[in-house]
């Protein structure tokens, strides 16, 4: 005897562009907030990142005037800071925080939570939504260039746990996602450079026009003129946000994830130096070894494997760590290599390898060899000390 059940679940959520989204005048929190069939007052609370808050001390008013001037919502909780940055991650002090928030406000699921920060404290929030009352309404506020055109657009939350990046947590579509450009503002050069790393390799996998724009606008990015980052986010957002809702397996129930090309190493390597290698930072070593390794093997052309390294050493990157490296720094660090255990264990199944073989094409290997990532790694080291990208 059995019984058979098949049933499918739509998601559907914008990623909308704004400016001053807290001014009065804009509606456009307002519209999303207000968007339900629901007669009755939407009620809403706010997670924000403590960072974000020192560099922008009038938030809290703004947001607190904003929902004040706004017909039919009502805050129902004073906004909850939370410590920004991995740490957010890295312990549950600041998820516990935020599903004490849930439960004391009595946020139910016809209740937004609403995360405004950089991509460690969507995440974070976003987890806690995901498993409060088994899921309430949640809606992203991306506040950093890494988080407006990568981790906040997409469909996974989570926080670190057992050491390892993103061991537990949810895929959980937020209802909406907003991003205001105001806040890049305030960012540091490292926070400014960072999010161009994700742009850099989603357009290596999927638009190979896209990289002839970056290397083209380096110097107007690089002089942090808004107008042209904006243009960045919005393509980087666009193909990732393709990806997922047109590659099949928007939850990765497959081995394949292309999005997390240069990720293998790139989690590992941010563990290895206790985050003081931001996500972006890690991310551009992480491909540039990734490239490297695929010209040694006669993947990927020598010239453009150097376009690549040359394009992320104008943006101001650099490939490489000292954790790739062991302490003689003549070997690999096994360290390292082990992360890509911890990578085929995160994805289940066997292990599989974004590659390109091109700029703006993928290919998947299914195993890499230690020395030829020793050879990749040195190659680096080199390039580095010679000033070679």
């Amino acid at each position: 005897m059995k019984i058979s059940q098949n049933f499918s679940v739509s998601y559907s959520y914008n990623i909308q562009f704004t400016k001053d989204l807290f001014d009065p005048s804009n509606d456009t929190l307002h519209a999303v907030l207000t968007s339900s069939e629901q007669k009755q007052t939407v009620k809403v609370a706010f997670v924000i990142d403590q960072g974000l808050y020192d560099c922008h001390p009038t938030l809290i008013d703004k947001i607190e005037n904003y929902i004040e001037k706004s017909e039919g919502i009502e805050l129902i909780a004073p906004s909850l800071l939370v410590t920004g940055g991995e740490q957010t991650k890295n312990t549950t002090e600041e998820f516990d925080k935020t599903l004490t928030l849930i439960n004391q406000a009595k946020i139910d699921r016809h209740s937004y939570l609403v995360a405004v920060g950089g991509g460690a404290v969507l995440d974070m929030v976003g987890f806690a939504a995901a498993v409060g009352h088994r899921g309430i309404r949640h809606i992203r506020i991306p506040t950093t260039a890494l988080s407006q055109n990568d981790s906040g657009v997409g469909v996974k939350n989570g926080i670190n746990y057992f050491g390892k990046k993103n061991f537990i947590g949810a895929f959980s579509p937020p209802v909406a996602v907003l991003n205001d450009i105001s806040f890049l503002t305030t960012l540091d050069d490292r926070g400014w450079r960072s999010g161009i790393a994700e742009a850099v390799k989603v357009a290596l996998i999927k638009d190979s026009e896209f990289f002839d724009w970056l290397e083209n606008n380096t110097t107007p990015i690089n002089n942090r003129d808004l107008d042209t980052m904006q243009k960045l986010i919005y393509t980087c957002a666009l193909l990732h946000s393709r990806h997922i809702s047109s590659g099949n397996d928007p939850f990765e129930m497959g081995s394949s994830r292309p999005l997390d090309f240069g990720h293998w190493s790139a989690h590992k390597l941010e563990q290895l130096t206790k985050f003081e290698l931001r996500h972006g930072e890690a991310v551009a070593i992480g491909i540039a070894l990734d490239v490297v390794y695929a010209q040694c093997i006669g993947l990927l052309k020598v010239d453009s494997c150097e376009r690549i390294l040359k394009l992320f050493g104008n943006f101001g990157f650099d490939l490489h760590h000292r954790q790739l490296l062991s302490k003689n720094a003549s070997s690999i660090n096994p360290q390292l290599i082990a992360g890509l255990e911890e990578f085929r264990e995160h994805l289940g199944g066997e292990l599989t390898i974004t590659l390109i073989n091109e700029i703006g094409k993928q290919f998947d290997v299914h195993e890499m060899s230690t020395d030829v990532i020793e050879q990749a790694a040195l190659v680096l080291k080199q390039k580095q000390q010679l000033h070679a990208y």
